[in-house]
């Protein structure tokens, strides 16, 4: 909004608006929360007690359960591809209207800097949603722990660094 309608930008931005896109962000944590732990809550643990992880993360907690995981995993997923589906295809969406914006922009500099801008932003978005895709949406199988590991550390320090 900010770029592609600068002068209409407190309008379609009211408090109402930030309020909603506010709930729907916590909203969307809160019940992937309370669905992680409704399933946790029903897990029985009988092999070891230390986390393998450098985070108390759900992917591992299911690695020391006893019950059958496919359930939690198959849940792990859905949630995972909400949190990250939504989020992504709003980004999207909003860089394309970006995109058609930044090319009706007359003169060469005006472009570059809008470019430069613009895509520092959406290398750091595709770096983090593409590191919690990367850690979240494979079946443990595939991906070991021990990479998971270093995919978790690069969503959760990387990422924010930059």
């Amino acid at each position: 909004v900010a770029i592609c309608n600068p002068l209409l930008y407190m309008v379609t931005m009211s408090p109402q608006v930030c309020l909603l896109l506010l709930l729907g962000v916590y909203g969307m944590g809160a019940l992937g929360a309370v669905a992680h732990m409704g399933n946790i809550m029903f897990m029985t643990f009988c092999a070891e007690t230390l986390v393998n992880h450098y985070m108390c993360d759900i992917l591992p907690l299911l690695e020391l359960s006893c019950n059958s995981s496919y359930i939690n995993l198959l849940l792990v997923f859905i949630i995972v591809t909400i949190g990250i589906g939504v989020p992504i295809v709003t980004i999207f969406i909003s860089y394309g209207f970006i995109l058609s914006s930044i090319l009706h922009i007359s003169s060469a500099e005006g472009r570059s800097k809008a470019f430069s801008t613009c895509s520092s932003h959406i290398v750091v978005v595709l770096l983090f949603f593409g590191s919690g895709a990367f850690m979240y949406l494979k079946p443990p199988s595939i991906l070991p722990l021990d990479q998971g590991k270093v995919s978790s550390i690069f969503y959760t320090a990387v990422v924010p660094m930059f």
